[in-house]
């Protein structure tokens, strides 16, 4: 399975970013095989608005299954939810604790949106 982590980083070390539309990096990690890649989102990052959407967009063309992020607004979740992933919210330290905490079955995935959109 694929799970797809925000980060601020390109290592398993690498602190999570608690956003997910303008989340420094994505971190795309096979919990089958353990093999990772990272991407940028920097397109997102200064980007005036629709971030979210676009990073959700972007997230589903990963090939992922899941999100596991701190923080995630109405349309990102919408666009996530309709691609079929799951999204999983909490604050962890690195990249290598959410997978832990994820493998572990520790965390749940959520029904909606933590934050509220910036145009409403």
């Amino acid at each position: 399975m694929k799970i797809v982590i925000t980060c601020k980083g390109d290592t398993l070390e690498a602190p999570m970013d608690p956003r997910f539309g303008r989340a420094e990096n994505f971190f795309v990690y096979d919990t089958d095989t353990k093999d990772f890649i990272v991407f940028s989102n920097e397109q997102n990052v200064q980007a005036a608005q629709g971030a979210g959407i676009q990073a959700g967009q972007n997230v589903a063309q990963l090939g992922a299954q899941a999100v596991i992020t701190g923080n995630v607004g109405p349309k990102a979740f919408r666009v996530l939810d309709q691609a079929g992933l799951k999204v999983y919210l909490g604050q962890f330290g690195t990249v290598k604790e959410a997978i832990a905490a994820f493998e572990a079955g520790k965390l749940q995935p959520t029904s909606s949106a933590n934050k509220d959109g910036h145009w409403m």
